[in-house]
């Protein structure tokens, strides 16, 4: 009896656990869980930024790796817990505890959570080892952020949605450099050799026009010049197709999530009555989809006028 008791007082702790890191309402907790970790992000993303200023760095070291010893134990913890509670998200008759704890640690933000804290213990396995370069994955921590705003996920989910649409402008974007560099070596590489000395190395200089406009070399042939030009109209054209597929597939993202929520509200008012559960989870996916009170209150105006119109 005793057992049960304590397996069930487990069993509550963890889905406690589990609700307050996923951001539920019906937590007190769960917001100063998220502002906590916010802010801690932000102070050690400004913490790297700062400890790279060498006169900073030698004036205030010691508070530096006091603070980053600090936030590696939170951030150790907070990935612990989320690792162990994760067997909450999956509670059907014969699902796995581990189907969660998996879905998490191979998750993007379980890598990050795993990325953003490994360096130092590497350190501590390597004493004396430079890992400078592995430290600064520190700075992956940033994106811890974005599990609490749904900015991230929108516009993954837009890339996805529409990858058709990208792949056509990458497919565009390798023709266009290949066809571009293999010109401008024929037209250039006699003049320049030092600087077109073959394809791959004029690719580069296409990669680098495309990106900023100007591949840092000047064409000593009128061909050459009237390349580059139209090399730069080519990447104000890449560039204004990929931004437009980008902004209309973000666009739809957020008219997709707004549909959603109207979808769920009109299940809910369907029968008249909106229970406390349905009232919870409907503030969990306002949460989660981040729509503001305003949204969500004309969105439920909308579905209580019609419910009210004549048929």
């Amino acid at each position: 009896m005793n057992s049960k008791l304590e397996m069930s007082a487990i069993r509550r702790t963890k889905r406690r656990v589990f609700n307050i890191l996923e951001g539920d309402v019906t937590e007190p907790a769960s917001r100063f869980c998220e502002i906590f970790i916010a802010v801690l992000v932000v102070l050690n993303v400004l913490a790297i930024i700062l400890e790279s200023v060498p006169e900073i760095h030698s004036a205030a070291g010691p508070y530096f790796h006091a603070f980053d010893l600090f936030s590696v134990g939170v951030f150790s913890i907070e990935y612990v817990l989320r690792v162990w509670s994760y067997s909450e998200k999956y509670t059907e008759p014969g699902d796995s505890p581990w189907k969660g704890r998996k879905e998490y640690i191979f998750s993007f933000y379980g890598l990050v959570d795993f990325v953003s804290t490994v360096p130092f213990y590497l350190q501590l396995l390597m004493p004396g080892t430079d890992l400078r370069v592995l430290r600064m994955f520190r700075l992956l921590r940033i994106f811890k952020l974005s599990r609490y705003n749904s900015a991230m996920d929108d516009m993954f989910e837009a890339i996805k949605s529409e990858k058709d649409s990208f792949s056509s402008a990458l497919f565009l974007l390798f023709i266009s450099c290949l066809l571009f560099s293999s010109l401008i070596y024929i037209i250039e590489g006699h003049d320049q050799p030092e600087v077109f000395p073959s394809i791959p190395a004029a690719m580069h200089w296409f990669i680098l026009t495309i990106i900023s406009g100007w591949g840092n070399v000047d064409p000593v042939t009128y061909l050459g010049v009237a390349l580059v030009v139209v090399t730069q109209i080519l990447a104000i054209a890449l560039a204004a197709i990929l931004t437009g597929v980008v902004s209309t597939a973000y666009t739809t993202q957020v008219a997709r999530r707004e549909a959603l929520y109207e979808m769920e509200i009109r299940e809910v008012l369907a029968d008249g009555v909106v229970t406390e559960e349905e009232e919870i989870k409907l503030k969990n996916m306002q949460a989660k989809y981040g729509m503001s009170d305003e949204q969500v209150e004309a969105i439920a105006a909308q579905v209580r006028a019609e419910k009210d119109l004549p048929a």
